[in-house]
């Protein structure tokens, strides 16, 4: 009798398998810890969400229960069906298909390069030569298929919230007691800042920490970024994001968590914050809101900082002078037009250079590692053309930008957060807020700390110190 012949599998139906398994695995680790990965309660596509998730409406739950004392089965079994796929968890596998990456390579050799700057530095911009570096050895030498193999290694998800479909990765400690955390990034992050961290945070023991450290993590992408299905209307501002979070949470079977978040992460774990849903225990921010209404008045007028400030405060004034004056730029054009950015959903080398020039601190960085300098955190230049990678194939660019023109909060301005508060300040940050207008600013502060390095991306850049930050914060709440 020959051997059974073998049949090709397409890379594909490879990774959905994968996924298929990764899924089941993850199932079989909810049901057993007792998280439930379709819980009982959810709130319908399109309606408001509140701090908690509802099942069905009532005119549903009647219409069900007519149908069943009718005996029309049938009804009955597609208005269950339309539910529990409203609340489904569904497993998600990254799959970019290779026609998207030449193309991509096509479209970086085929850029049409301006002239260098006219200056030595980088306030015109940032400048051709970085560019230059970044862009050839994005085409000749980058891999996304490694980063989409790493992405791939964890359990992702995809769910429907308030209509809209929701990429999150969630990974369960195998330690008892493990606090859960929702891990919110910004722009022009995505949750590839964030995966230096899920392993220190959710297997402690292996990085330095106890059993008693142990989180549960869910890194969600917004909405409009990342894996997350794009909007359709407008409406999806950070309190709004910040309802599906708690949705999330509760759907996920999550009775009591932690939020954290930077840059739009911030926003969205202090209005969690605010809104107060059950289960949430407190956050932490490693971008807080803490500028003083006086000081606030000051820096709008562009004038010179008030008298008497202390030294971290006088530092603090002068980071936030200089961004407003001259960092701005990016945030002002996607706050009023984000849809005139037509050139960087077209071009890769225009998103990169978009995405490069955030703020001054970063891009200094970005640029010594294009220059070939080792970090201390080990940010290289993968990790750097990996997020811009994630947003070009996903086609994005535009879609997170519309964030900007949603968001009605005052960025920097305290929201007098109710919650016990966690705030770690990272040097290189857009500013280094200072304790004093910390304590301002959050009324029930219950950690506050201020590391020796690191920028806007903190857990991307320095994840061993993000690591034992998130421990440290959340210690007192356990």
């Amino acid at each position: 009798m020959p051997p059974p012949t073998r049949q090709p599998v397409s890379r594909r139906a490879f990774l959905a398998a994968v996924g298929a398994m990764s899924a089941a695995v993850g199932a079989f680790a909810l049901s057993a810890r007792g998280a439930s990965a379709a819980p009982s309660s959810a709130t319908a596509p399109g309606e408001p969400l509140g701090s908690t998730a509802r099942t069905a409406s009532q005119p549903t739950v009647a219409a069900a229960h007519a149908a069943q004392a009718k005996g029309d089965n049938a009804m009955l079994d597609q208005m269950t069906s339309a539910q529990a796929q409203d609340t489904a968890i569904r497993p998600f596998v990254v799959d970019v298909p290779e026609a998207d990456i030449d193309d991509l390579r096509q479209r970086i050799n085929a850029m049409k390069w301006p002239e260098r700057e006219l200056v030595t530095d980088a306030s015109q911009g940032v400048q051709l030569a970085t560019t230059q570096k970044l862009a050839r050895y994005w085409a000749s030498d980058y891999d996304w298929r490694r980063m989409e193999s790493r992405l791939n290694a964890l359990p992702n998800f995809m769910t429907e919230i308030d209509g809209l479909d929701i990429h999150f990765i969630h990974v369960r400690s195998r330690h008892e007691n493990a606090l859960p955390i929702i891990v919110t990034h910004g722009w022009p992050g995505s949750v590839i800042e964030q995966l230096k961290i899920v392993e220190p945070l959710t297997h402690p023991t292996a990085y330095g920490g106890s059993a008693s450290d142990a989180f549960h993590l869910v890194i969600p992408s917004m909405p409009g970024y990342g894996f997350s299905a794009k909007p359709t209307a407008t409406g999806w501002d950070p309190a709004r994001i910040a309802r599906a979070w708690a949705v999330l949470m509760q759907r996920l079977g999550y009775s009591r968590y932690v939020a954290q978040g930077g840059d739009w992460g911030n926003a969205v774990s202090e209005q969690m914050a605010l809104q107060t849903p059950p289960g949430l225990l407190g956050i932490h921010t490693n971008m807080p809101a803490t500028i003083p209404a006086e000081i606030a008045t000051v820096l709008a007028d562009g004038g010179a900082a008030p008298v008497g400030l202390a030294a971290d405060e006088q530092h603090a004034y002068d980071q936030v002078d200089f961004f407003y004056k001259k960092g701005l730029g990016y945030a002002n054009e996607m706050a009023l037009r984000p849809q005139t950015l037509y050139g960087i959903s077209d071009s890769p080398v225009g998103l990169a250079a978009w995405i490069l020039d955030h703020d001054a601190a970063s891009y200094a960085l970005f640029a010594r590692i294009f220059d070939g300098e080792v970090q201390s955190g080990g940010l290289i230049r993968d990790d750097i053309l990996d997020n811009i990678s994630l947003y070009w194939f996903t086609g994005t660019a535009i879609s997170s930008a519309r964030l900007y023109w949603e968001n009605k909060l005052v960025f920097f301005a305290p929201k007098n957060v109710p919650l016990p508060t966690a705030v770690t300040v990272f040097p290189d940050e857009i500013y280094a807020a200072p304790e004093s207008w910390t304590r301002r600013a959050y009324p029930n502060l219950i950690y506050f700390n201020r590391v020796d390095r690191g920028c806007h991306f903190a857990a991307w850049e320095q994840p061993e110190i993000f690591t034992n930050e998130m421990r440290a914060a959340f210690r007192s709440l356990r």
